[in-house]
């Protein structure tokens, strides 16, 4: 939702953070979408031993790579399937590194429901891009849905830095699986 609505309008601040590192060095992107696995395996480890804030700063500077990759690759010419493909992977196992800390969290503080609630919160999570997967084999586009990866990360990230962790993946138990029907009914519609 997030990423339909702004699009890639942030792609000139995300370039002017970059050229402020790189100056005027072409980073291969792929490097760059690789760059960021090691902060979401910081970050997750981080939420498992209940440093929440550092776990959400983590989490932030991998999702900036997330984003730093992309805009590199479009600003350089550079855009690649398999490069597309590489994000795309390396983002599941961030998305889902995450939870497991989240998870972790829960059950060090014998917390069962909400490390139920984290679990419900991870299969859509993981759910939701398979789904996208299946409808482009149909050659079907399917960015449809109220929760793709941005609002998610926003939504942890918040959960984090806030104190608010347990109505985060409520929240997330929710719309992840909210978001799979959206796009089964897109999918639907349009075959």
């Amino acid at each position: 939702m997030i990423s339909s609505k702004i699009g890639h309008a942030l792609d000139p601040v995300i370039l002017g953070i970059y050229r402020f590192f790189f100056k005027d060095k072409v980073v291969n992107p792929n490097i760059l979408t690789i760059c960021g696995v090691p902060f979401g395996f910081a970050a997750s480890a981080c939420i498992a031993f209940d440093y929440m804030m550092t776990g959400g700063i983590l989490l932030a500077i991998s999702g900036f790579f997330d984003l730093m990759d992309g805009a590199v690759a479009r600003n350089a010419n550079r855009v690649t399937k398999f490069g597309g493909f590489l994000d795309s992977v390396l983002d599941r196992y961030v998305d889902l590194l995450i939870m497991l800390g989240v998870f972790i969290h829960f059950l060090r503080h014998g917390d069962s429901f909400y490390s139920i609630i984290v679990f419900i919160a991870a299969v859509g999570t993981a759910i939701i891009p398979y789904a996208k997967a299946r409808a482009e084999a149909a050659s079907l586009g399917c960015n449809t849905g109220i929760l793709e990866r941005p609002e998610r990360l926003v939504i942890v990230f918040v959960g984090l830095c806030f104190n608010v962790l347990e109505y985060a993946f409520i929240i997330l138990a929710v719309l992840t699986h909210v978001t799979v029907i959206q796009r089964i009914v897109f999918v639907k519609r349009n075959s």
